[in-house]
């Protein structure tokens, strides 16, 4: 079985918004589609007032984008729009441009399962304009949403400690593409396995599920209920014991558990959906353990996250596994990362990159220029701050970085100090030099990067501020183009 097998077998060409495409007629018909440009999609705020995110949804970009192309029907399609004077949108030539256009873009990229910053590049395309513009919406809306679900699995599973945390949100997900995508950012976040069979089979996900309140209810009685589940899967067996009342669900769960030992299978525990979750708790593991049942697991559901779970934990709840759903597969509280796609620099053909910024009125939003590269920095088994630099720059000045909000915020590292380049090659001149890791090498990436990050910035209230600054000489770069571009 392939382990890695692609959802979608045709073309994602047209998965873009019509502005890229208006963009990409404009290059063309004013003579500029040739011009090389290079592109970095970034993030500016943590994701849940949380102090990082990790990055997700690269190998969902690489499988587009290893045979990138507007086929005959897209373009076809686009044939038919028009303007506002009822007159095509684009002209025959062009669209004869995108039937024939072969993808040649540079590609870099963070690999999933990183732990990532604001304003550092996730993902960076260098190569011809019209293409980096086109692929915009579409790397936006792969790397925006896993980024976040497993940002948020990462968090849950923090808080669960060794708990395992099984993802349980497809039934609430965005829609098939969102229950697929956050099923497999939940497991590269930390989650041990998925409710969703398809996301098991796509992305070789581990599995779990038993039964709901309807298998109860369509019985007579509980008992009945857990009775026939039992000799139906006898090597499956936890049961949900709150249909009607829970602490009696639980005895009859022993009761049934009982019978199952008599025939060679073990109980493998309950599963509590309502009420108070940490008294529940303490009940059933004193009632399983009393009656001989001290491996039986005591699962937990109900709209749980990784607040409500470190409450819990804090209250003595005797939870074993930790089902998640909605607040997990939906990110519930925050629906979007708020990643952005910015111009950083352009090249003439046979020319020089000449760096271009953006500016705002809010400092959060000016951009940085040049051709960006992100270098983190170690010590003693810890990440200790990233630097932001100019690959046509490098870094000069002995490391010394400075914080884009605050100038007076100054930092220089040792030479000496181990360090690693995050951006790493994926495409070059549109073809593919970048194996994809397996998802469980991924899960573990992001075991490993939490590991090597100071709880300080994994607290869930108030984090510590990781440092990420930019490298001297960009920042001088970026100060001379706002003055520049505000005529000062």
């Amino acid at each position: 079985m392939n382990k890695t097998q692609p959802l979608y077998a045709h073309s994602l060409a047209l998965l873009t918004d019509l502005y890229q495409l208006t963009m990409a007629y404009g290059y063309w018909k004013s003579g500029t589609a040739n011009k090389n440009a290079v592109f970095h999609l970034f993030y500016r705020k943590n994701p849940f007032e949380g102090g990082y995110a990790i990055a997700a949804g690269l190998q969902a970009a690489v499988e587009v984008l290893d045979d990138f192309h507007f086929s005959d029907d897209d373009v076809d399609y686009l044939g038919t729009l028009n303007g506002n004077n009822g007159k095509p949108l684009f002209e025959a030539e062009f669209l004869g441009e995108l039937r024939s256009m072969k993808f040649t873009c540079d590609i870099d990229a963070v690999p999933e399962g990183t732990i990532v910053f604001p304003h550092e590049p996730l993902v960076r395309v260098r190569g011809p304009i019209v293409q980096c513009q086109i692929l915009e919406t579409f790397l936006l809306n792969v790397i925006n949403f896993q980024t976040l679900i497993a940002t948020r699995a990462a968090r849950i599973c923090d808080a669960a400690g060794d708990d395992p945390v099984l993802e349980f949100g497809l039934r609430r997900a965005q829609g098939i593409n969102g229950g697929l995508s956050a099923s497999r950012a939940a497991y590269i976040g930390g989650c041990a396995a998925t409710s969703n069979v398809l996301a098991g089979r796509l992305y070789d996900i581990p599995v779990k599920g038993t039964h709901a309140h309807s298998w109860v209810m369509s019985f007579d009685d509980e008992l009945t209920a857990f009775e026939a589940y039992a000799d139906a899967m006898p090597n499956n067996c936890v049961f949900l014991v709150d249909t009607y009342d829970t602490i009696e669900g639980v005895k009859k769960a022993i009761q049934v558990g009982n019978t199952l030992r008599e025939r060679g299978f073990e109980m493998v525990g309950i599963r509590l959906d309502s009420g108070d979750l940490a008294w529940l708790s303490r009940q059933a593991r004193q009632l399983l353990d009393e009656a001989g049942f001290p491996n039986a697991a005591v699962v937990a559901s109900n709209d749980l996250d990784e607040k409500l779970i470190k409450d819990l934990k804090q209250q003595g709840a005797q939870i074993n596994v930790w089902g998640v759903g909605t607040k997990l597969a939906t990110a519930f509280d925050q629906p979007a990362l708020g990643g952005v796609y910015k111009l950083a620099a352009v090249k003439e053909p046979g020319g020089q990159w000449e760096p271009r910024i953006k500016l705002s009125e809010q400092s959060i939003k000016t951009s940085n220029p040049g051709t960006l590269q992100v270098r983190r920095f170690q010590h003693q088994g810890l990440f200790t701050a990233d630097v932001i630099y100019d690959e046509e720059i490098g870094i000069t000045d002995a490391n010394r970085m400075v914080d884009p909000m605050d100038a007076t915020r100054q930092m220089s590292l040792p030479q000496e100090t181990a360090q690693e380049d995050l951006l790493i090659p994926v495409f070059r001149a549109g073809e593919r030099v970048y194996e994809l890791p397996e998802i469980h090498a991924i899960r573990e990436r992001t075991r490993t990067q939490l590991a090597a990050c100071h709880p300080g910035i994994r607290r869930f209230t108030n984090p510590h501020r990781y440092p990420v600054g930019l490298e001297h000489e960009l920042y001088e770069l970026k100060t001379r183009l706002i003055q520049k571009a505000r005529g000062k």
